[in-house]
């Protein structure tokens, strides 16, 4: 079981993710953002901890639950830290989310919150399904025999 490479500009990320679900396939979306919440991002003041993915009634993908705290030296800018965010995919990408969730059990929850090479504020998503709890317990001994060959080798 292959370890996938930490980013260096990685912000926060959602460490139940793989334990909670098993993840199917990975995509990078852009979010729209105002000032003061790239700025809170910045500083990683963000929690991605509760947060999921869907799609609202005009067909656009949205995240619910990514909270991203107020910037104190906003000025006058309102403000609300538990808005829903649009997140920016490419029509392919939206499509084969969208086939991929008319599968029973299907969801898409965020990863990780990194800031790209050009400077922006991105979000790494996957399709996942939820695990059974002994799904969840044979994940934990696989975890234990591998610290064990770790140990010894």
């Amino acid at each position: 079981m292959a370890k996938k490479k930490q980013r260096d500009n990685s912000i926060t990320r959602n460490r139940r993710a793989s334990f909670e679900y098993s993840l199917d396939e990975r995509f990078e979306a852009g979010i729209v953002l105002t000032g003061p919440e790239i700025k809170s991002i910045r500083h990683k003041k963000v929690s991605i901890g509760e947060a999921y993915c869907f799609f609202d009634d005009s067909g656009v993908l949205k995240i619910k639950g990514m909270r991203i705290s107020e910037f104190k030296n906003a000025g006058y800018v309102e403000q609300n830290p538990d808005r829903d965010k649009l997140l920016l995919l490419t029509k392919t990408e939206l499509k084969k989310i969208r086939i991929k969730l008319r599968d029973q059990g299907n969801t898409i929850i965020p990863l990780e919150v990194f800031i790209s090479s050009k400077g922006f504020a991105k979000l790494e998503i996957s399709i996942a399904r939820g695990k059974k709890y002994h799904d969840k317990r044979e994940t934990l001994k696989d975890k234990d025999v591998q610290r064990e060959i770790e140990k010894y080798v």
